[in-house]
């Protein structure tokens, strides 16, 4: 029998797997740690493996997956930053990711967030706890669909956050990416670059991947470029942002708010259980503490569908490479 193991696996996930691995007929192995010099020998006697995880890997985990003839690591998210190229293909290794587990959901998350940030949600909540109802020109905000949102990548979610924001609010719709689609003109307007879709926004949401090309590219130049008042959200990744930077325009008075579900310094934290720990990421507290910024822990995409759909494609890819030797889903 075909054996799996899997890496990273959260409570949420065992209904899928199991479901999964009774219909194919698959052996596959549940653990909840994370993929380490210390754990990749756990891999020995199985056929392939499925990871979640951001830490990256060091190249002794490449040359022991190799010696114990894995072929494949499936990664169970969209981001595939974590990996070295070179070193799999070194040792011969395939990776694939789930390049789409749920773009509506994410979507919706964002638009949310946007409206919390326009509806003053975290000022009102603090009053409220604090027996403050009055009706106040500090909590008086504007409809939607009187503003105008500018999308920053229009792929499989940031498309469809552009079409709710213009369909279902009625809202002005502004645009950019590198690789403009026609068939969203109905309902959006391209600009012919990022500083020209900000300038009037007083939306502006990310939806782009990370490179080494977006690395910082929401930066001091960029953030001067926003219009006074606007609000930021990212549900993209946090490495496009630099938060020094975010921080200095709240400070400012130029952006009224922000709403992150992904941080540059994420990385080993989202998702963590940091309760009894000595948390020492000052500038990550000092987001969570502002009462213009909300910080949620890269949970947009975290639906049911989502998780069953990340567990899904990810086990189909690893079968795939085991049978045919490759997948529709590799990334290297």
């Amino acid at each position: 029998m075909t054996r799996i193991k899997l890496f990273g696996v959260r409570n949420e996930d065992k209904a899928f797997i199991e479901a999964w691995s009774n219909k194919h007929k698959v052996e596959v192995d549940l653990d909840e740690d994370l993929l380490t010099c210390e754990t990749v020998s756990r891999v020995k006697g199985f056929d392939g493996v499925s990871i979640s995880q951001q830490i990256p890997l060091d190249e002794t985990i490449y040359k022991q997956l190799h010696d114990f003839g894995i072929k494949q690591i499936a990664q169970r998210s969209a981001g595939f930053d974590i990996y070295d190229f070179e070193l799999a293909e070194k040792y011969n290794l395939i990776i694939s990711n789930v390049p789409s587990y749920s773009p509506h959901s994410i979507a919706e998350y964002t638009v949310s967030q946007a409206l919390n940030l326009v509806r003053n949600y975290n000022d009102i909540q603090q009053k409220t706890a604090e027996y403050d109802f009055r009706w106040q020109p500090d909590i008086l905000s504007r409809s939607i669909r009187d503003l105008k949102v500018a999308v920053i990548g229009t792929g499989r979610i940031g498309s469809i956050v552009a079409k709710i924001f213009a369909q279902g609010f009625d809202a002005e719709v502004t645009a950019y990416d590198i690789a403009p689609n026609d068939d969203y003109r109905s309902f959006l307007t391209y600009a012919s670059t990022i500083n020209e879709a900000i300038q009037n926004a007083d939306i502006v949401t990310v939806h782009i991947p990370a490179s080494k090309e977006n690395d910082y590219l929401f930066d001091e130049t960029l953030f001067n470029e926003f219009k006074p008042g606007s609000v930021f959200i990212n549900c993209a990744r946090g490495t496009i942002v630099k938060t020094s930077a975010l921080i200095d325009a709240l400070d400012r008075g130029l952006i009224k708010g922000a709403a992150l579900d992904t941080y540059e310094g994420e990385k080993g934290l989202f998702p963590s259980d940091q309760r009894h720990t000595a948390f020492n990421d000052d500038m990550l507290k000092q987001l969570i503490e502002r009462p213009d910024v909300i910080v949620s822990p890269h949970i947009a995409f975290y639906t049911d569908a989502a998780v069953e759909n990340l567990i899904v494609d990810a086990l189909d890819a690893t079968m795939e490479v085991i049978k045919t030797g490759d997948t529709r889903l590799r990334v290297n």
